[in-house]
This record gives structure tokens, C-alpha cells and sequence, in this order.
């Protein structure tokens, strides 16, 4: 589908304007110093010194908080004109480069493109929660990551399991043909307010071989049993933000991670 990416940008446009006002973004609390960071990413990634490229940022919550998690530098890049307005605002009204001395941007663009987006090469690419159905060639998304990634740095991926797709009613193995469907958001205030939005399904197996193809060295893959989000139908939240779905009374798995190093 050629025109993908403008209904994806329409989409993503209208949904920021929704998000910024949910409580599923808080931004009352992330203005007041709050995280948007989660336990997985949190205890699996150091950004210390660190300058960090952010693909698929959405309006910068994660970028921003990487940053006053000591990053040296963040990067943002989203395909949403209005999601990049609206970070680019917020890390103004933050003043994050003058009280954490953090250099911050965000670029308007195709993930797909960031290679010729950003300028330099960095120490960590950085994506998490949602971000791999908007991919119609993961092949090209490894080699674009491999290609921003200084020798010796990594690529981290924190993203919902192929499994729930599957037990939503979507493929679980790729087959290059677009879901094009009337969707609505995950956050409380626009689950009802639908966009056509296209989308694809990948399998574990074809994110990781896409990045080993990409010349990135795998140093961990992990599973987690809870999603930290409360953004599914029938999750059920057993303990302080973890939110899991069991069948028969087993949990299934909701996140997966990936930690890459480039050599």
C-alpha cells in the first residue's frame, strides 16, 4: 500500500491531540518530573553518558525522560508533524538543555529514513512498546538502526509480544499484506475517536534474524509475562503496574526485549 504512510501520518496526528489530554499520558505528572520509563527498560538499559537516538518517539515522553536519566544527548524522530510540534514544546517548556545540560532534538520523519534524517552516529537506538506493526520491511529498519549505531554501541527494543496479535485476531507469522482497518487508540478519552490506520504483523523470529542480517550482535532476548501498560482487552493488573492475561490459568507472554551491540 503506497500511500501507507500518509494515512499512518493522518492517524498519528489526530491521536496526539487525544493522547496529550489522557490520563494514560499523565502529563500533569510528567511536566512535574514524573518518568514515563518503565521497569523493563529501566532495569535493563544504563543511558548514562550517553547520547541516544529514539525512533518512533511519539511527543518525547521517553526521549525526555531518558534524558533526566543522564543521557548525554537525545535524539527524537517520529513520522507525526504534531507529535514533533508537540515535544519540541514540552522540552522548551522543560528547558531540559539548560538544567540538565542535555542537548535535545527532534526530527520529522520516516523511521525507515533516519539514516538520512540525524546527523552522527550514536551510542544507543532506543525504540520500546508498539512500534514494529507500523513496519512493512523489518530489513530495512536493522540496517537503518545498524547504520546510526557507533561501533560498540546497542540498539534496545522493548515491544508488546507477537503472541497477543495473534490472540487478537491478527497473523502471527509475517506475510507482507497490510491490515488496513477503522481503529480507535488505546488511551481512556479515544478508544472510540477511529482512524484508518495500516499496519503488519512480525514474528519473533523475523525481528530477531533482521537484526543478526543487520550485523548486530544479539546479547539478550527476554520474555516478560506482563505487559506494564494497561492498553489490551482482558488484562487484569496483578500487581502494581504489571498487567497480565492467563489461559487456563497460565500467564502468557506480553513483552519481549532485545538488547543488539553493533561490533
Amino acid at each position: 500500500m503506497d500511500d501507507f504512510l500518509t494515512i499512518n501520518q493522518h492517524a498519528w496526528d489526530n491521536r496526539t491531540e487525544l493522547h496529550l489530554e489522557s490520563d494514560f499520558y499523565d502529563m500533569p505528572g510528567f511536566m512535574a518530573g514524573n518518568t514515563s520509563l518503565r521497569e523493563i527498560e529501566l532495569a535493563e538499559l544504563d543511558v548514562r553518558g550517553k547520547s541516544l537516538l529514539h525512533l518512533q518517539c511519539h511527543f518525547g515522553q521517553d526521549t525526555l525522560s531518558w534524558a533526566r536519566e543522564g543521557a548525554a544527548s537525545v535524539t527524537g524522530l517520529d513520522l507525526s508533524p504534531k507529535a514533533i510540534a508537540a515535544a519540541t514544546q514540552i522540552a522548551d517548556t522543560l528547558d531540559i538543555e539548560a538544567k540538565l545540560g542535555v542537548p535535545v532534538q527532534f526530527v520529522c520523519g520516516n523511521v525507515l529514513d533516519a539514516r538520512n534524517l540525524v546527523e552522527g552516529d550514536f551510542d544507543l537506538v532506543y525504540a520500546s512498546y508498539g512500534v514494529l506493526c507500523w513496519l512493512p520491511d523489518l530489513t530495512v529498519w536493522a540496517n537503518t538502526i545498524a547504520s546510526c549505531l557507533k561501533p560498540g554501541g546497542y540498539f534496545y527494543l522493548a515491544e508488546f509480544h507477537p503472541i497477543k496479535a495473534l490472540l487478537d485476531g491478527y497473523d502471527y507469522f509475517y506475510t507482507g499484506k497490510a491490515d488496513v482497518e477503522q481503529e480507535g487508540s488505546y488511551t481512556e478519552n479515544s478508544r472510540d475517536a477511529e482512524n484508518t490506520m495500516v499496519s503488519w504483523s512480525h514474528d519473533l523470529g523475523q525481528v530477531v534474524s533482521a537484526l543478526i542480517n543487520a550485523g548486530l550482535v544479539i546479547e539478550s532476548l527476554r520474555e516478560y509475562d506482563f505487559s506494564p501498560y494497561n492498553c489490551f482487552e482482558n488484562l487484569e493488573e496483578e500487581e502494581p503496574g504489571r498487567f497480565r492475561q492467563r489461559i487456563d490459568g497460565k500467564p502468557i507472554p506480553l513483552v519481549f526485549s532485545i538488547k543488539a551491540r553493533k561490533p
